[in-house]
């Protein structure tokens, strides 16, 4: 049976229920198992077959029958769902197909009906004139209380007003009402806004003689609405501020007029559309946040993992803010002059004597002290204040009667540690066994192209063909039935020939007495010039002269230093050398040499 992705995401809801009710605890292998068998369709024997892998056969026949029962209900509530969800999906469609009927009717059958009585909260005519007449009679009235002349332009006369269409003895008023009031109160912003405007640019031409804007007439203020701020009179016989009046100097410097001072005009530079983008980001970065990513939550995300989108971003300019570099620069020329003066510092306190003040600050006093026994005065304080004891130094001390102590900080120079390789060790490379094959196979396949094409070209002669006794009849011919023995005679001749080649080239490429024992010495000696590793072995019976054999013949096989101090009870062995040769010198000392076999042999004289 097929089930939809949203059925079986609700049928496992379900079954993690049956479960974590039947085990007393959730399992999703065992619900998995459970989902996959119902979505197969299954039947009961081979669900506990199934099943039986992950319970008892008891408990998977049981649990296969609590699946079944809750797959059923599942079913028969999901038909059921659907049942419903379908009628009434039907009933609506059959309501709106009525509705959108009757409608069809009504608008065919409306008829236009005759003027009927306005209903009282509707916008007519009369009332409109009468707001746009009290509209004007307080713009005389502001007017006359700022002493402004009235406008030459006659007044604009008002938009006639489109009467309410009656429909049905009642006023279509209700959609229209709020229509019109929004069209007044924006009509009349606008008019206070222009109004106030061209008050300030009156006010600022004022003042300049026999100077007007021709064309434009000026506008009185018009009162807020509602009752708001009032704006403020002018006063008369005060002047508005006037522009600064500018001229050029012979050099072609804007000089001002009164005081003959040069005055930086301000320049309009355009502005690149990257620039304006940077800010716009930087504004607007904030404000912008990314959707919580579900996939974070998952059990395998890996943050550190990039994921690629399906579309390729796009590529574009990527511009620098300006000063970037210079502050880079800065820090650079920072960091050096910061580094000059240190080495400066160390060189200044190299020659003041702070480097040998510290050195004798580390030099232990003369006079013992015993354990427990507080001193007259510590070593360290002893040599800066230069007194025998606390008691004799006074409480206030002047800079200058303390020899020692100067502004400079001494930092000690960085050495680098003796037993650090001098070169960097390389870790060998070692090839598999296809590796090391395919290697010799291509190294093989190269020398015998070199050879064919030296043959090709005539620098080395052509080879004998490869006769043996098997093939000498395949390869020779009529020559081997016309002398036989003569053949088989050149033949094993030049076996003997290939036989002798080999051996002489393995003989090469072996190793001389020499070299193997160099080969022999060199495995085992190892670098001790950067560091020696010393082991200390105590011994107390060395009276066996086989254990002083043993001693001496591994430590000179070893290549290894030391020495052996013999006294009755302890015996002392010191070795030196690398970490393989002290590896197995230990072996040894505690393994291989039997230290109870002189005692044995003593016991049984």
């Amino acid at each position: 049976m097929s089930l939809s992705q949203r059925e079986l995401d609700d049928l496992k809801l379900v079954l993690s229920e049956t479960v974590k009710k039947f085990l007393g605890f959730s399992e999703n292998s065992l619900v998995s198992a459970a989902l996959n068998c119902i979505s197969k369709g299954y039947d009961k024997q081979k669900t506990v077959d199934k099943l039986s892998a992950l319970l008892d056969s008891s408990q998977a026949s049981h649990f296969a029958d609590k699946i079944y029962s809750v797959y059923e209900d599942y079913r028969a509530t999901s038909r059921q769902s659907k049942h419903k969800k379908r009628k009434e999906d039907g009933e609506e469609n059959r309501d709106g197909r009525v509705k959108k009927r009757r409608f069809m009717d009504d608008d065919e059958a409306a008829t236009i009906p005759g003027p009927g009585t306005p209903s009282p909260g509707a916008l007519t005519a009369e009332k409109i004139k009468e707001m746009m007449e009290n509209a004007r009679r307080e713009l005389q009235e502001r007017k006359a209380q700022l002493g402004i002349q009235p406008s030459s332009a006659p007044p604009a006369p008002p938009q006639p007003s489109v009467p309410p269409m009656p429909v049905g003895g009642h006023t279509v008023g209700a959609g229209m009402l709020a229509q019109s009031q929004q069209a007044m109160t924006d009509a009349m912003m606008k008019a206070k806004r222009a109004a106030e405007l061209q008050a300030q640019i009156q006010a600022r031409l004022s003042g300049l003689a026999g100077m007007s804007l021709p064309g434009m007439p000026p506008m009185p203020q018009m009162p807020p609405m509602g009752g708001g701020m009032q704006p403020m009179p002018l006063k008369q016989g005060v002047p508005a501020a006037k522009p600064t009046p500018v001229i050029l100097n012979e050099h072609g410097q804007t000089i001002d007029a009164k005081t003959g001072q040069a005055i930086q005009l301000t320049h309009h530079t355009p502005t690149l559309k990257a620039n304006i983008r940077a800010i716009r980001r930087a504004q607007f970065k904030g404000l912008i946040e990314k959707p919580p990513e579900e996939i974070a939550d998952s059990k395998f995300f890996d943050p550190r993992v990039g994921v690629k989108g399906a579309v390729r971003p796009r590529r574009g300019f990527k511009f620098h803010e300006r000063g970037k570099f210079e502050q880079l620069g800065q820090r650079l020329r920072a960091k050096a002059q910061l580094e000059r003066l240190q080495t400066e510092i160390a060189q200044t306190a190299k020659r003041t004597g702070i480097a040998s003040a510290a050195k004798l600050a580390t030099i232990a006093p003369k006079k013992e002290i015993q354990e427990g026994e507080v001193p007259d005065i510590e070593w360290w304080d002893s040599f800066i204040v230069s007194k025998d004891s606390y008691d004799t130094v006074p409480k206030s001390i002047e800079r200058g009667s303390v020899e020692g102590i100067t502004n400079l900080v001494e930092h000690p120079i960085q050495l680098k540690p003796p037993a650090d390789p001098t070169k960097e060790i390389a870790i060998p490379v070692y090839l598999t066994k296809k590796e090391r094959k395919k290697l010799r196979r291509q190294s093989r396949q190269e020398a015998q192209r070199e050879l064919q094409e030296k043959i090709r070209i005539g620098l080395a002669p052509q080879p004998e063909p490869k006769v043996r006794m098997a093939n000498l009849m395949r390869v020779l011919g009529t020559e081997a039935v016309q002398d036989p023995t003569k053949v088989e005679a050149h033949v094993r001749a030049q076996m003997a020939k290939r036989q002798r080649a080999h051996e002489e080239a393995n003989a090469a490429r072996k190793l001389t007495t020499e070299q193997r024992r160099d080969k022999k010495i060199r495995k085992i000696k190892e670098d001790t010039s950067l560091g020696v590793n010393v082991a200390v072995y105590r011994v107390r019976d060395l009276s066996n002269q086989s254990h002083k054999f043993k001693i001496e013949t591994n430590a000179k096989q070893l290549f290894m230093t030391g020495f052996v101090v013999l006294y009755k009870d302890c015996n002392v062995v010191v070795v030196e050398g690398g970490p393989k040769q002290q590896r197995k010198f230990k072996r040894l000392m505690l393994h291989r040499i039997k230290w109870s076999e002189g005692q044995k042999h003593a016991k049984d004289e």
